[in-house]
């Protein structure tokens, strides 16, 4: 069974704040606030998604159950968009991060240059070789 793309945009406003216990005006501020932002269809209609939802949700729970304002909710949401951005960006990079599958030499001028794995380095680019492995 296929599983539902959570971003994708398909609740009219009435729906999404039904599903998230709100009124519909509630949505419209957390919009207007930049809280919860859902896409706009060309006639200028929202359209929220099951991650909208759930933001949606979730801002409601700090703001009852933990007495967070609104101002701090959305420096919460902020650094929480911020996190999975660099969360993304850290499994970009894991696999250059290997150590058993880097290799480094000198360029000509001292600086040193990684080599991806299965790339051949020119005597222009590099003067020595040296595989490194690491915890030895």
């Amino acid at each position: 069974m296929e599983q539902p793309d959570v971003d994708e945009p398909v609740f009219l406003i009435s729906a999404a704040a039904e599903l998230a216990g709100m009124h519909a005006q509630t949505l419209r501020q957390y919009d207007r606030l930049g809280l919860v932002v859902p896409q706009r269809r060309p006639g200028g209609g929202r359209r929220y998604s099951l991650r909208d939802v759930a933001t949606l949700r979730e801002v409601q729970r700090m703001s009852h159950d933990e007495g967070i304002n609104l101002a701090g909710i959305a420096r919460i949401l902020s650094l929480a968009s911020r996190v999975t951005e660099l969360e993304r960006e850290v499994e970009r990079l894991r696999p250059r991060a290997d150590v058993g599958a880097r290799v480094f030499t000198t360029g000509s001028s001292g600086t040193v240059v990684i080599v991806e794995r299965g790339q051949r380095v020119s005597r222009d680019e590099g003067r020595s070789v040296v595989l490194w492995r690491g915890g030895r």
